[in-house]
């Protein structure tokens, strides 16, 4: 059983590796001219893209395959302030550039949209704005020219006082959505209000991938073991290599903060579990160091028995 690892969006192994550079609506509004606005956001996003193709770029060195990019990328994109800006055009050379180098190497990119993509919400205009910034990633991943291949981590939402009304209002959204924007999502359980378990058979239903997140999992579980519904959960990715993310709690009195790191013996007892599996998997670490926190794990797993190393963020268990 290989298992790759990956990080999210900022790499802190290196000089100035956040390529999440942005601005605030009301700093922007200070320049009255319209242009001299979006020069503003062409220069920050310029920035960022240079960001991005150095951390990629160091992610090959260090053979991390699986990345989280930035939603930041493009500050402000899918605000009513940068209608009528064409990004994808003004950096096609700067965006085909990173696309280049995850087909180059064979990586796995996806991105997380914010917490306001709500598709199931019953407010129009929310889910409105949940369609734009769907909209705005695709375009970036086109733009990389990156096939459906490089996803988009969703949510269900909000409970909106009935559950089953919730789950059902998401199928129809998302049974709506164009293929080019259905076809990238990818549903994860989280930490509040939809177990792993709720997450699994709507994912089974609309025959999407379901991504795990074991932390979640942890917090927001109705006495449903991973043993009993992890081979069912990988499933739904068909042939394709399955995803989870994983993170430790920060301290035992608030359970859903991520911690620094990760606890090695922690993910020791997921991996036992997923053992059972006999499938390759991936892991998205979603602790608060990063990348520092992958080779951190790593350094440990080296200590361990039964895990072989295969390189700086690779193992075989």
């Amino acid at each position: 059983m290989r298992i790759r690892l990956g990080y999210v969006a900022i790499a802190l192994g290196i000089s100035q590796g956040s390529p999440n550079k942005t601005t605030t609506v009301l700093n922007l509004n200070k320049i009255k001219d319209k242009e001299d606005q979006i020069s503003k956001l062409r220069r920050l996003a310029e920035e960022n893209l240079a960001t991005q193709l150095r951390v990629m770029r160091y992610n090959v060195a260090h053979h991390i395959q699986v990345f989280r990019i930035t939603s930041q990328l493009i500050p402000l994109a899918t605000h009513p302030i940068a209608f009528g800006w064409d990004y994808c055009e003004d950096f096609r050379s700067e965006l085909l550039a990173i696309g280049d180098i995850v087909k180059k190497h064979g990586l796995r990119v996806s991105a997380h949209p914010d917490h306001f993509t709500i598709l199931n919400s019953p407010l129009e205009h929310v889910v409105e704005a949940a369609l734009a910034d769907l909209r705005y990633h695709v375009n970036l991943f086109e733009a990389m020219e990156l096939g459906a291949e490089a996803k988009l981590v969703l949510h269900v939402g909000g409970l909106y006082k009935d559950k089953a009304q919730s789950i059902e209002r998401f199928k129809l959204i998302f049974q709506q959505l164009p293929a080019n924007l259905r076809e990238r999502i990818i549903i994860e359980n989280d930490d509040k209000s939809y177990t792993a378990k709720d997450v699994l058979t709507l994912c089974q239903e609309i025959k999407a991938p379901m991504v795990l997140d074991v932390h979640h999992d942890d917090c927001c579980n109705e006495g449903i073991h991973l043993d009993d519904i992890l081979p069912e959960i990988f499933a739904t990715w068909g042939s394709r290599i399955p995803k989870i993310h994983f993170s430790s709690a920060r301290e035992s009195s608030n359970r859903r903060a991520h911690a620094d790191h990760i606890d090695v013996d922690e993910f020791l007892r997921f991996l036992n579990i997923a053992k059972k599996c006999n499938r390759d998997f991936d892991v998205m670490i979603e602790a608060k160091e990063k990348d520092l926190a992958l080779f951190s794990l790593m350094e440990k797993l080296k200590e361990t028995s039964g895990v072989k190393v295969i390189n700086e963020a690779e193992i075989e268990y």
